[in-house]
């Protein structure tokens, strides 16, 4: 794992005698009980929270997106919070000074149980595992792109997963209670599995090529799995780290995601006109897909990325009474000429909202999923006929209908997700239409909804300020037309709304 987090796969890179520059470091803790006995799993939160302090304590002020692909089948519920998640929860979320990227595995499904043919039938069956249910965590499950077989030892034997499909192993959360978060939040490489029609077995030339722990011994070894996509993640993370020092980890999460995107055979499960259970069963399969990190770091004329780091008081107290306060309008410096001068063409808005929320330090309640976290975030685009006090009326009702536990949706028309997107604490979706449509949807609004810190006065929670990360982009998707050009010319202008 470590040589994955460090360098990828090496496989390209040695067919090829690329060089790898490497802008981010290893650092390493095991979470191995001092006397070679197993941890008690109901302590496995404050082990991990104990291995995250040794590594902070030796180097205190360094960014780091801390890998970690080790799960348990203890007290898996259908999603439910459990104690080792919720200290993830709480480790990322921190305080004031101190935040966490954590970058979590879903599990794996046991060899014995692949079979060997329709095997995502037992995939969509087998639940992620804890504490990948958390809900500031990344979690990240396996696909591939692996289906090539040359060894001779394995001469007819095929590729089990298809080009682009989940891996055999991933765990999904389709079995999960509706409320809990989208999981896994991304899916990277994690080698195939191989079948002659009757077994399964895998072969080296189906896994990731990565370094020996032993190198004086040898120097390469294969590794393969939702842990070798955990420290395929880990590996993108250290280079946004590397190349955005300066951004927040709720950013750098924010990035990961935004930059995903479902691969040709995961988007063949999505039939024309889908509902939202088709829908939902793509994120909890795939997340929301394959990230990339030249969309996560960069921008190219007709592929433009915004990234607005900000804060807002969700809460306030009226008397005996909380109730929710700020709202933020972000205006959008579209480049309305060119945007308008593509008529018909097609274009694609792509929004992004990341945030930790703060986990419910008891479990009473845990069954609603606005009473475990201490807020929600939410976000909402102004349509291109809408005037401004229409949006703000049509927010305030969304507000209103999420309070009542009804799913609200103030995203409205052709967004592919809706209401879907609002599980959890990363929230993504995509819209497309005309250019000349998009030029005048030039608001997004982000509002709060409430949590235990609404819920519960007496804590004293309700006067704290929230951070988030709001990640826009707009692409082309037919033509060449510079966007990148206007937008760095224009300033965004943020508006905050007092209730």
């Amino acid at each position: 794992m470590g040589g994955v987090a460090l360098y990828g796969d090496l496989y390209q890179a040695l067919l090829t005698g690329r060089r790898i520059r490497l802008d981010h470091r290893l650092e390493s803790v095991k979470m191995l009980h001092p006397t070679g006995i197993q941890h008690d799993p109901k302590l496995y939160g404050a082990v991990t929270a104990e291995c995250v302090s040794r590594a902070e304590v030796s180097a205190p002020h360094r960014p780091r997106a801390i890998c970690m692909a080790v799960t348990s089948d203890f007290d898996v519920r259908r999603g439910r919070p459990s104690s080792w998640s919720a200290a993830v929860d709480r480790l990322c979320f921190g305080d004031e000074t101190v935040r966490r990227l954590f970058i979590v595995s879903a599990g794996n499904i046991e060899q014995a149980k692949i079979p060997a043919a329709n095997y995502l039938d037992r995939v969509d069956i087998e639940p992620i595992f804890n504490p990948a249910q958390a809900w500031n965590a990344l979690t990240v499950g396996a696909f591939t792109e692996k289906t090539v077989i040359a060894d001779p030892t394995f001469e007819g034997w095929t590729a089990l997963a298809p080009n682009g499909e989940l891996a055999p192993t991933s765990r999904t959360s389709l079995t999960w209670e509706k409320q809990w978060p989208i999981k896994p939040d991304l899916v990277c490489e994690g080698g195939n599995w191989a079948t002659d029609g009757a077994t399964v077995d895998f072969p080296d030339d189906l896994g990731i090529l990565t370094t020996h722990y032993l190198p004086n011994r040898q120097h390469f070894d294969i590794i393969r799995d939702t842990s070798a996509a955990t420290a395929m993640a880990a590996n993108l993370a250290g280079r946004v780290l590397a190349g955005r020092p300066q951004s927040w980890l709720e950013t750098v999460r924010g990035l990961l995601v935004h930059s995903a995107e479902w691969t040709p055979a995961m988007l063949a499960h999505l039939p024309e006109n889908a509902g939202r259970q088709e829908k939902l069963a793509l994120v909890r399969r795939y997340g929301y897909g394959a990230p990339n990190f030249e969309r996560a770091l960069l921008s190219s004329l007709n592929d433009t990325t915004l990234v607005v780091e900000d804060s807002l008081h969700p809460f306030w107290r009226d008397a005996s009474v909380v109730k929710t306060r700020d709202m933020h309008l972000h205006s959008l410096p579209w480049p309305r000429a060119e945007l308008e001068a593509l008529g018909e063409t097609e274009v694609e808005l792509r929004i992004t909202l990341s945030y930790f929320m703060e986990p419910n330090p008891g479990d009473r309640g845990w069954t609603r999923r606005h009473r475990y976290a201490s807020h929600g975030l939410r976000f909402a685009v102004k349509r291109s006929l809408e005037t401004l006090p229409a949006f703000l009326a049509r927010i305030n009702g969304a507000i209103e209908t999420e309070e009542q536990g009804l799913p609200a949706d103030a995203g409205g028309d052709e967004w592919l997700l809706g209401p879907i997107r609002n599980l959890g604490s990363i929230h993504s979706d995509h819209w497309r239409g005309t250019g000349a449509e998009l030029a005048r949807r030039d608001a997004i609004a982000i509002y709060p909804v409430g949590g235990w810190w609404k819920e519960k006065p007496s804590l004293a929670r309700y006067d704290r300020s929230v951070r988030y990360a709001l990640i826009v982009s707009i692409r082309a998707t037919a033509g060449e037309i510079d966007i990148y050009t206007p937008i760095e010319a224009a300033v965004p202008v943020v508006i905050q709304i007092e209730r």
